[in-house]
């Protein structure tokens, strides 16, 4: 990892801490949404627990980025973990001092109480996936940042392959009482860990560069200056409208971002329907088993930019990525065969960090720091509202459509001669017609305006992590 060039070792302590809390924040969402199941048996409580989750991530995204930008970014990294510790201990008392059986109604007010207590807990640790890239900008130089960004998807691929397995374990043996305890220890020892490492706020200022005084005047700077907010903006926290603003003031920016939505859009099809068409085809064991073997191709994937970086041009990497991902969507499904699900999906494991880490640091690169956690929120919140939106759409589509289209429908009279028939062969259609859809668009893509701007910007912009700029003034035009 010596080819990422820059505060390496803040870097890495920052991995490990940011690791630590991911795993036993989603082992705790996990672990939650196994024992409601386990308890109530009801598949309606589970699906409307992880659809509140889901709505919660994303309206929260922007509110999350205005307190990175305004606020120490280790600050808010200790405020994360807190707010989760304390919530988290809240829930544990609760989950004691409640009789086991309240928990087997899916109606009753305890269960509830214990869910929407977890819930907060886990939506507090999303501060760090947005403070995490914008000390990327700080630590990392420019030129390997996208090297870094890898090492922050495989961060993500070892959470989603350790906390799938840690969570069905602890909830077989005790329930939510060791999930509870375990959580609480290790979110401690996050704490006082990340107390000791120091993390600068601002990226190192470049020769030349004069520092602002404490009267808010512009700095003495022989480059690009990057003209002060209004103090108005200041003072409203969220801020979504200069937010869009920044962005729109990006050329292609507002394009890539809705693109990643769209994308996100198509892949509430794998978020609704890939369980179900799992389970077609393999039992329940093997299902769970596979998962665990497909999660190490997002670490494999987030290992290899690490070693060797993305390309020059970020933005068309990113799309040229979205070829392959539709492409092999659209080519699974063509027969009823574990063998080409578990090929298909491991590819698309493979190369999703790729297209993560483009994303990340083509943001980085454009978007002044000032601005980078309200953008980054801004983005999480556009792109995570539209995987549920199809996944709610979608499953009564593929139900009360593609299912009978393809069992004795039209659709088993015209292809299913060679693409099969019945419930599953439904389901792959919707895969099928998914992969075309999101290849046209992406083709679409290349071949448009935005992205041949952005591109333009993106490699010919200096790095905003060091470009000189005023800070934000506060209401009372006085620097914070």
């Amino acid at each position: 990892m010596n080819a990422i060039r820059g505060d390496r070792k803040t870097f890495y302590q920052l991995l490990v801490n940011t690791l630590l809390v991911s795993v036993i924040n989603f082992t705790v969402w996990f672990a939650i949404t196994f024992y409601v199941y386990l308890q109530t048996r009801s598949v309606f409580a589970t699906g409307v627990v992880s659809g509140i989750f889901l709505v919660l991530t994303a309206v929260t995204g922007i509110w999350f980025g205005s307190l990175v930008d305004h606020h120490s970014k280790k600050t808010m990294m200790q405020a994360s973990a807190l707010v989760s510790l304390v919530l988290y201990a809240v829930a544990f008392v609760a989950y004691q001092a409640t009789p086991k059986e309240s928990f087997t109604d899916p109606t009753s007010v305890p269960l509830w109480t214990l869910i929407v207590l977890l819930m907060f807990g886990v939506i507090a640790g999303n501060i760090r996936t947005i403070a995490l890239p914008t000390l990327v900008t700080v630590l990392i130089e420019e030129e390997t940042r996208d090297r870094a960004n890898g090492l922050v998807g495989t961060v993500s691929g070892v959470t989603f392959l350790v906390t799938s397995v840690i969570s069905g374990i602890l909830v077989a043996i005790g329930g939510m009482f060791w999930v509870l305890v375990l959580a609480l220890a290790v979110l401690a020892v996050a704490l006082l860990h990340l107390a000791l490492v120091p993390v600068p706020d601002r990226p190192a200022a470049p020769a030349g560069t004069v520092e602002p005084g404490p009267t808010g005047e512009p700095p003495l700077t022989t480059g690009p200056v990057v003209t002060a907010e209004p103090a108005v903006a200041a003072k409203s926290r969220v801020d979504l409208r200069g937010t869009m603003r920044v962005v729109a003031e990006v050329p292609g920016l507002t394009a890539l971002i809705l693109f990643s939505a769209f994308n996100n859009f198509l892949g509430g099809v794998f978020m609704a329907l890939m369980d179900a068409y799992g389970l077609s085809l393999v039992s329940v064991q093997t299902w769970g088993l596979l998962w665990g073997v497909l999660s190490t191709g997002f670490i494999v994937g987030g290992l290899l930019i690490a070693r060797t970086g993305l390309s020059r041009n970020p933005v068309r990497l990113l799309l040229l990525v979205n070829v392959l991902l539709w492409t092999v969507t659209l080519l699974f499904p063509l027969r009823a065969s574990i063998v080409l699900l578990t090929v298909g999906l491991y590819v698309y494991m493979l190369v999703v960090p790729y297209a993560e880490a483009a994303e990340q640091t083509v943001l980085q690169k454009v978007v002044p720091y000032e601005r980078q956690g309200r953008v980054f929120g801004f983005a999480q919140s556009v792109e995570q509202a539209a995987s549920p939106l199809t996944a709610f759409v979608i499953a009564p589509i593929a139900q009360f459509v593609f299912i009978p289209f393809m069992t004795d429908g039209a659709g088993a009279r015209w292809i299913g001669g060679w693409f099969g028939t019945g419930a599953d062969r439904g389901l792959a259609l919707v895969f099928v017609l998914t992969g075309i859809v999101g290849l046209i668009a992406t083709v679409l893509a290349l071949r448009s305006r935005p992205y041949r701007r952005l591109s333009q910007r993106v490699m010919a912009e200096p790095t905003t992590g060091s470009e000189p700029s005023q800070p934000e003034l506060s209401p009372s035009g006085v620097t914070p």
